[in-house]
């Protein structure tokens, strides 16, 4: 969809149902996603030696399941800080694509509330604030966001800190599937945004790059390749 489609209807504030509830409310089906894989890496960092407080800070000010699984995973005593503060800028990097994406539609919000908005976004909160803008053919809703994105955040940081406490009891977590909740739950939103094989090419050319370096590179390089290849597949496309 075009910007000038997005900013020439009438304002979603003006609605007598509000867009923060909205979100919230939307919010639920992938929250029922989130709680399983919280307590995933919740027990796999208790297993590691981290206290409650400790995973609790950390999903807190990081709000990003990949790079804290891959964190986590890379933890030893003592921990090898600089590999997993680059591990976990190169697991984020998409993050800054991801920015990008909403600026055009964020160009009517004043910068002071976008940016502490923008700590946030996750690829859930990202995925369907964009397809929200789009279904309902309005401007962008931080609003909307911001409901959607603060009840995820809460719902992570409580249950990695629930998963942390209850690890112990819980032996091998991974016996239990759960691990592949947040997985389903992207692919439903994926679902979402379909468009058609010849739109979505480039998410199978970057699926295909990142399995192929998740078999042959190091940890973490694949969220790397996999977003390179499918900008250099779009790009293509264009020209």
């Amino acid at each position: 969809m075009a910007e000038s489609e997005l900013t020439m209807v009438e304002p979603r504030e003006r609605w007598p149902e509000g867009d923060f509830l909205r979100g919230a409310r939307a919010a639920v089906p992938v929250l029922l996603g989130f709680v399983p894989f919280a307590l995933v890496l919740g027990a796999q960092a208790s297993q590691k030696g981290l206290a409650v407080y400790h995973i609790a800070l950390m999903t807190g000010l990081n709000f990003g399941g990949g790079s804290e699984f891959a964190a986590i995973e890379l933890w030893s005593s003592p921990p090898q800080v600089l590999l997993i503060v680059a591990m976990t800028l190169l697991v984020n990097s998409r993050h800054l694509l991801m920015g990008a994406t909403l600026a055009p539609y964020l160009q009517h919000v004043p910068m002071k509330k976008v940016l502490p908005s923008l700590f946030f976004m996750c690829d859930e909160s990202w995925a369907m604030g964009l397809a929200d803008a789009r279904q309902m053919k309005t401007a962008f809703s931080l609003a909307y966001f911001l409901g959607f994105s603060v009840c995820l955040w809460l719902t992570w940081v409580s249950f990695t800190a629930l998963g942390a406490a209850i690890g112990p009891v819980l032996g091998d977590i991974h016996a239990y599937g759960f691990d592949m909740a947040f997985a389903a739950v992207f692919l439903v939103l994926l679902r979402g945004m379909w468009k058609g094989m010849r739109a979505a090419s480039p998410w199978f050319v970057s699926l295909g790059a990142a399995a192929l370096a998740y078999l042959t590179l190091p940890a973490g390089w694949y969220v790397l390749v996999g977003t390179l290849a499918g900008l250099a597949w779009a790009c293509v496309r264009v020209k």
